[in-house]
């Protein structure tokens, strides 16, 4: 459960560079995004959970966001968990990515206490409050057309080793430097009735909870997951 070199066994080192903070934050990101979809994988595979997706009543061309449920999540009669994680970057399944990162699955996933609470006989459900939006590249602008230079008297071979070299100058700047990736507009387009943390948790439990069979609701809940909990007592008590 530990991230290590393939070859030599070591445990993983972010080789950051001092110089090129975006370029250390892109890679970062990259390999986070590995780590969420080998989560996913594992809530699959390993502990059974299938995905529900959210909104239930969605169309094709509209933006979704998911939970997972294990197969007596909703027909338990007895007991579900509920696990709902903090604020940031952790996707569904996750703790916190840093763990995951420089300890082990153990201590940065949910899958101890999934695995746990199947054996102890709990239906389980996973929620995934960060993933609140899609997020779309902007179609590119148009580009003003240059305006006319006035003629030169330079060669034109002389004209054209210069702009070359200038030209590998700027590259080699670039690459040094800038962010590696060419960076792009975007714009997010918020998930219906699941556009923030507490909204989706509230959305869950009139869609899921509130319809599950067990008798007895167990929320486990770490940092933000647990003010965005709060908030859903709160408007609960408020309809009572």
């Amino acid at each position: 459960g530990q991230l290590r070199h393939i070859k030599t066994g070591e445990p993983f080192v972010f080789n950051a560079r001092e110089d090129l903070h975006r370029w250390n934050q892109k890679r970062y990101e990259a390999l986070g995004e590995i780590i969420t979809q080998y989560v996913y994988e594992l809530l699959e595979k390993k502990c059974n959970m299938t995905k529900a997706i959210l909104p239930v009543d969605a169309t094709e061309d509209e933006p979704t966001t998911f939970i997972y449920l294990s197969p007596d999540a909703l027909s338990n009669p007895s007991k579900l968990l509920v696990l709902i994680q903090g604020s940031g970057v952790v996707r569904a399944g996750q703790w916190a990515r840093r763990l995951i990162i420089n300890q082990d699955l153990d201590s940065g996933t949910q899958i101890p206490f999934i695995t746990k609470a199947i054996e102890d006989g709990y239906g389980v459900m996973v929620l995934n409050p960060n993933e609140n939006y899609l997020e779309v590249e902007k179609p590119a602008k148009s580009s003003p057309l240059p305006s006319p230079t006035e003629p030169s008297d330079e060669p034109a071979e002389k004209r054209e080793r210069k702009d070359d070299k200038e030209g590998k100058k700027k590259r080699e700047f670039y690459e040094k430097y800038r962010n590696p990736q060419k960076e792009t507009e975007t714009e997010r387009i918020p998930i219906r009735e699941n556009g923030s943390s507490e909204e989706h948790v509230l959305y869950v439990w009139d869609h899921f909870v509130s319809k599950a069979a067990a008798k007895n609701v167990f929320i486990m809940a770490h940092s933000y997951g647990g003010l965005s909990f709060v908030e859903l007592v709160s408007v609960l008590v408020f309809h009572l």
